[in-house]
């Protein structure tokens, strides 16, 4: 028995999946390797200056006259590393749930591997870690670690338990079709009967994959599809079986948006009886 249904979609890999805990798997995508090195770059870069500004009004005060002996301004250089390269990256992760200047610029968030925001002990872990494999080797433990594994998870992820998330994806834009010229005058006469819901989820599946199927799948499972949906629509055009899938499905589309408005216009002129008071009721 040869099986007519449309070649389903290949499932998602564990990367760009999570489950919640109602068993419900949603569509989330990891941050690729490059944009996260753009955006670590960025909050490198930044924290250089800071650590940069900082160190010159320290040395700026020593400069006036300020006694300080090695062990001392030890601790004070000590301070501020960490200071700057600590404590400041996760204050800002905590306070901005995740985001940083470098991630806001690449359309990125961290979140813990079950999709929450972070709290204080992942984005105390990160930035500790990220001290030592980026700033300590510039990086280079962070970008062997990330191109080991799917999510682009750098050493202090991995310890966490977080990944960063991209926010700023590309929008889908669902094909819309419209009925074939040469069954135009067709679509005028045609009489589409109604058609299990399997079947019509199928048929639209297939309009929306066609451009991905290899030409001899895409001639089969159109035919297929066809000879199914013939036994509901009268007359039969001639036309190519994907030309008379597409039209059958915008003659549906159309006459049930069509049924829709007419709805529409009969529940808006019972709205003033449904709505008003009965016949010399006050309004009070």
């Amino acid at each position: 028995m040869v099986d007519h249904r449309v070649p389903a979609a290949e499932p998602m890999s564990d990367d760009s999946e999570l489950v919640t805990g109602e068993a419900v798997a949603l569509d989330v995508r990891a941050t690729p390797f490059i944009l996260r090195a753009v955006g670590a770059i960025i909050d490198y870069v930044l924290s250089m200056i800071v650590f940069i500004g900082l160190a010159i009004m320290l040395f700026s005060w020593l400069l006036s006259g300020v006694e300080m002996d090695a062990a001392k301004f030890q601790a004070l250089i000590l301070s501020l590393t960490v200071v700057c390269f600590v404590v400041l990256p996760a204050g800002v992760e905590i306070a901005s749930r995740g985001r940083s200047v470098g991630k806001l610029v690449i359309g990125a968030r961290i979140v813990r591997d079950d999709g929450g925001a972070p709290g204080f002990r992942h984005a105390f872990i990160r930035a500790l870690t990220g001290y030592f494999e980026i700033y300590l080797t510039a990086g280079g433990v962070a970008a062997l670690t990330g191109l080991l594994n799917g999510k682009s998870k750098r050493l202090g992820d991995l310890l966490a338990g977080t990944y960063s998330q991209r926010e700023r994806v590309p929008r889908i834009i669902e094909p819309v079709f419209g009925v074939p010229p040469h069954l135009a005058q067709w679509a005028t006469i045609a009489d589409v009967a109604r058609m299990p819901d399997a079947l019509g989820r199928r048929v639209a599946q297939f309009l929306k994959q066609a451009q991905t199927l290899t030409p001899s799948t895409r001639a089969r499972v159109a035919a297929d599809l066809a000879a199914e949906v013939s036994h509901y629509v009268s007359p039969l055009p001639i036309a190519d079986p994907e030309s008379f899938l597409a039209g059958v499905s915008v003659v549906r589309r159309d006459r049930e948006y069509q049924a829709l408005q007419s709805e529409r216009r009969r529940l808006d002129l019972l709205q003033p009886v449904l709505t008003g008071q009965p016949h010399g009721f006050p309004d009070r």
